[in-house]
């Protein structure tokens, strides 16, 4: 059998590279070589796609910089699209890329936002993880919850706060508590978050978040713990067991996530009752369903020492580092990280496939 051709996709133009590049490592090294064959796709810090070879790649240790040999080209067709590159030296050509699926494992902006999917889709290639709307949605926190709000699943408190509107803390904490934690509705990994209970606190929150959107969220600052459930499948998804972060830094920063391995530590799976564990697993699989979460999903809640369960954010491209739970959860609910890629590799070609037989005109 014919090994699939896969394009790891990583890095990208987002305050998440580095997080992505980790990922995306851990990630090549589970694809079986037997089954697959993998082409590294860097897109770099200002946007530029960069098709390369993994022996002298950034997923292989090298310095990031430019591919200064070639030209990463694009072309929609109506048999799926193609990927070329363009080599120069002697007499210039064009060489096809010919990929049977992408794998983007890129995080936050211009990335896991729907922008990378949608060109995935305009090309007409299969990919891993939820879809042009769903990433969109997921990313826009203020939708995600108004959306989960509707369908009766339980959110954190909110206000949404745009660029020119300064609303008094005073107003916001009696609507919300005294203690806040301010963000960007668009991003993710806590950057751009802060936790705040006093005015002073409040306004430099505000400017820091507004540094990475144009659109502010204040959230609620819920005491109890961070649990997290992992997604996986299309129309009908499972979730996985659930797993716990256990913070020992004021709360759950980047550097807390990825860098400071003394900041938290997890659990998984999580030391809960089974109801509710059932309960949470539930919630994950409802909220993917609402929000069009094919392929994968990490669903994160607050859990309240009265055993109450709130949706706190949905990550439609989780991180794969060492530090991340969504392969960890599935790897204790049964499913080991190299069949894990596979299932998600194949469910983006079933979702494929099936979205390629409904009529595009009426004939």
């Amino acid at each position: 059998m014919d090994k699939l051709h896969v394009g790891l996709i990583y890095g990208g133009h987002s305050s998440e590279h580095e997080v992505s590049i980790t990922s995306a490592r851990n990630v090549y090294a589970a694809l079986d070589p037997a089954k697959y064959r993998v082409t590294p796709i860097r897109i770099d810090r200002a946007g530029r796609w960069h098709v390369e070879d993994f022996e002298t790649s950034v997923l292989n240790g090298a310095e990031e910089g430019p591919a200064s040999d070639r030209e990463t080209l694009f072309a929609p067709a109506a048999e799926g699209g193609e990927i070329y590159v363009k080599r120069s030296g002697g007499t210039a050509h064009l060489e096809p890329l010919a990929l049977d699926v992408a794998f983007p494992m890129l995080h936050g902006q211009n990335g896991e936002d729907g922008r990378v999917q949608g060109f995935l889709a305009t090309l007409g290639l299969p990919f891993v993880g939820p879809d042009v709307l769903s990433s969109a949605v997921c990313m826009d926190k203020e939708v995600t919850k108004r959306l989960l709000r509707d369908s009766g699943l339980p959110i954190v408190p909110f206000r949404v706060v745009r660029r020119g509107e300064r609303p008094p803390y005073e107003a916001m904490a009696e609507a919300l508590g005294p203690t806040l934690f301010v963000k960007p509705a668009n991003s993710g990994s806590s950057v751009g978050t802060s936790k705040v209970d006093d005015a002073d606190g409040y306004a430099r929150a505000l400017d820091g978040a507004f540094a990475y959107d144009h659109k502010v969220l204040v959230e609620t600052a819920m005491r109890g713990r961070e649990i997290e459930c992992a997604v996986l499948g299309n129309e009908e998804p499972r979730a996985s067991v659930p797993g716990e972060i256990v913070v020992t830094a004021t709360f759950y920063t980047y550097e807390a996530k990825y860098l400071d391995a003394d900041a938290s530590r997890m659990e998984v799976p999580a030391d809960l009752p089974a109801e509710v564990a059932a309960r949470i697993r539930a919630h994950a699989a409802d909220a993917a369903r609402v929000l069009g979460c094919e392929g994968m999903a990490r669903v994160d809640f607050f859990l309240t020492p009265d055993h109450d369960v709130f949706i706190n954010e949905v990550n439609t491209i989780p991180g794969f580092t060492a530090r991340s739970m969504y392969p960890v959860m599935w790897q204790e609910t049964g499913v080991p990280y190299p069949a894990l890629v596979d299932t998600l590799i194949q469910l983006a070609l079933d979702r494929h496939a099936r979205d390629a037989r409904l009529k595009t005109s009426r004939a």
